[in-house]
């Protein structure tokens, strides 16, 4: 059932709590929440002690991790490189066959995504700034890895985004893969001009794209995003994460044909310090948002801990942080936020997050000279 947008009355929002984590000032103080723990969530301390150990080291801006049945870790490189790395730190070669890649400003080589059936088909999923006449645009292919790991075959676009774009920025670019589907977040390329299009059912900026893995036509789910670089699922539900501007990160459920107000509404301000849209956080007809941060942890990567190494969080989202950097919990009870516990902040860029066998967590740092940690107890 679709949740009804709320209506402009910021005299009745709920106060913060006193008891929140506390990132900084907010950059809009007068926008307030819509309603309890929608920001700023009451503080927790689960009781778990992190350790962190280096797997692997010398990745150039590396963007997206998955593990494979065998333990190993198939990663992307946002400079076009995929390789496997292994819990022991060793790194393939790069693996031939990948879709060349528009590497330049925030484009290259970005998620990547296990078929179900990967351990019997081999295939994967990939998204990617594709190069095309008139600028770039997000895609996402999908190709075979050979038995032995050294190359991609068959590799076919399943979806490109339109119009191309001559911005090299805000590409979302998530995908997941489920049943006959995949889901692929676009971002709206930032800039004035082009953010626009996030709200134009014509254009597929700023939107949840359900694409059929059958071949057939890539369908718009949801509109007014600004820049979802986080998405899971959980039974059946499907979860994003968005960069806010300055201010206004969120955590949104999705919902079909439902509109998250970019850029008409935020709970954020430009970067010069302007109003967004008409200067309010919310509208009739647009969603608000479940969960946003101000000052922002400008999110990577999300998922929802089901893991053994910490029974303490299961259920609960892990949200990657790549400034101030670290890993934000976000307690959940149904589909609202009931506390926040963040760890490891400011110790690094952490684009995104994956769980290993033993239940340990895995994090991607995204730096030139990037690597992947791991999260243990």
């Amino acid at each position: 059932m679709t949740r009804l947008a709320l209506p402009l009355l910021l005299s009745l929002a709920a106060p913060l709590p006193a008891t929140a984590w506390d990132y900084g000032q907010k950059n809009v103080p007068a926008f307030q929440p819509a309603f309890e723990n929608q920001t700023r969530a009451p503080k927790q301390d689960s009781g778990v002690k992190v350790q962190t150990e280096v797997i692997a080291t010398g990745l150039t801006h590396p963007w997206g991790i998955e593990v494979m049945p065998d333990g190993r870790l198939l990663v992307t490189e946002r400079s076009g490189a995929l390789r496997i790395v292994g819990m022991d730190g060793r790194k393939s070669a790069p693996i031939k066959g990948v879709p060349e890649v528009l590497a330049r400003g925030q484009g290259g080589l970005l998620d990547v995504a296990l078929a179900p059936d990967f351990a019997q088909s081999r295939v994967i999923y990939l998204t990617y700034a594709k190069p095309v006449e008139g600028g770039s645009a997000t895609a996402a292919a999908r190709g075979v890895l050979s038995a032995e790991g050294s190359a991609l075959i068959g590799v076919e676009d399943i979806f490109v985004q339109s119009p191309p774009s001559p911005t090299a920025k805000h590409y979302g670019s998530r995908i997941l893969i489920e049943g006959d589907y995949a889901w692929v977040t676009t971002g709206e390329h930032s800039s004035r001009s082009e953010r626009k299009y996030a709200q134009d059912m014509d254009k597929t900026y700023g939107k949840v794209m359900r694409v059929p893995l059958n071949g057939g036509t890539p369908e718009i789910w949801t509109l007014g995003h600004r820049n979802m670089q986080g998405a899971a699922l959980r039974d059946g539900q499907l979860w994003v994460l968005e960069h806010g501007p300055k201010g206004g990160d969120e955590l949104n459920l999705i919902e079909k044909g439902a509109n998250y107000g970019w850029p008409v509404v935020s709970y954020g301000e430009t970067y010069g310090g302007l109003p967004i849209g008409g200067g309010t956080p919310r509208a009739a007809g647009m969603q608000e948002p479940d969960y946003y941060w101000d000052p922002v942890i400008a999110p990577g990567n999300m998922l929802f801990y089901q893991g053994g190494m910490f029974p303490e969080w299961r259920g609960d989202i892990l949200a990657a942080s790549l400034n101030p950097g670290g890993v934000v919990r976000l307690d959940m009870e149904g589909d609202r936020v009931a506390g926040e516990e963040p760890f490891l902040m400011g110790k690094g860029r952490v684009r995104d997050l994956a769980v290993a066998p033993d239940g340990s967590v895995l994090m991607l740092m995204d730096a030139r000279g990037g690597g992947i940690l791991r999260l243990s107890r």
